[in-house]
């Protein structure tokens, strides 16, 4: 059965979707922050946990009505909102891409939040020795949707992922356009600009497993992870697929992630 609901949070209201028994796993969305990222996984995963899912601030059936930059923090305390309305803190926790910087971002500064925190390709660029030409890229992305080719902005986003570039396109205009105008103009360069606070995760209870996918070998949100394990004196675990796993090969991928969930 599947139970929707709308949490409050500052300056707006979040859609969520619950379904399954047992344990509480949260899933938290990159991208343009969907629950329906995880349609897939969650159906793999409902007979083992009670799996909580929610569209991020502002796109798609959640409301945000402030302005500006959104920050991670700010969406990690949207995330602690979620656990608190569903009333399952402490909860395991999963998060991809975006979703998983938000989640580096809630066990940092809610330290009761989750037991486990799989953490799927960070972007955490701030990591690397050469986050500058990333955040270089990052600019040039956001002045092409800022000046209205946000098709040249896509492509150029998706050139960067592995197994996301697509066929050349004939559309005029993107599928879900609103989202795509919010994620350049309001949510990208605060995601690759934050970099994950080192010593408040090193403290933490939860247990932190960074991770990426085989398939993102030499892509700029594989080295990430590993670099963060090694920060956090932890293991880096690879897993199948490539950044969209859990979206493009999500009986494998939920498998895997499965096993890491349970240690």
């Amino acid at each position: 059965m599947i139970s929707e609901s709308r949490c409050p949070v500052e300056d707006g209201e979040l859609y969520v979707r619950s379904t399954g028994e047992g344990p509480l796993l949260l899933l938290i969305a990159g991208g343009l922050g969907s629950a329906d990222t995880f349609r897939a996984m969650t159906k793999l995963l409902a007979d083992d946990y009670t799996v909580v899912t929610y569209d991020r601030r502002g796109h798609f059936r959640s409301t945000d009505t402030s302005t500006g930059p959104v920050s991670v923090p700010k969406q990690a305390d949207d995330a602690h909102a979620v656990l608190q309305h569903v009333g399952g803190a402490p909860a395991r926790v999963f998060g991809t891409s975006a979703g998983a910087m938000i989640g580096l971002d809630l066990v940092a500064r809610y330290p009761d939040a989750a037991t486990v925190l799989v953490a799927h390709e960070p972007p955490a660029i701030q990591l690397l020795p050469d986050a500058l030409g990333w955040l270089d890229e990052a600019s040039a992305q956001v002045r092409l949707a800022q000046a209205g080719d946000l098709m040249g902005a896509f492509k150029r986003f998706t050139d960067g992922i592995a197994g996301a570039a697509l066929p050349e396109l004939r559309a005029i205009r993107l599928p879900n356009e609103e989202d795509w105008k919010r994620l350049f103009g309001r949510e990208l360069a605060e995601i690759l600009d934050y970099l994950p606070d080192l010593r408040a995760l090193r403290r933490s209870r939860t247990e932190i497993v960074p991770v990426a996918g085989v398939g993102s070998r030499g892509h700029y949100h594989y080295q990430p992870a590993k670099v963060l394990a090694l920060e956090l004196g932890l293991p880096f675990t690879e897993v199948p697929g490539a950044h969209l796993a859990p979206q493009r090969n999500p009986a494998q991928f939920t498998e895997a992630l499965r096993d890491l969930l349970e240690g």
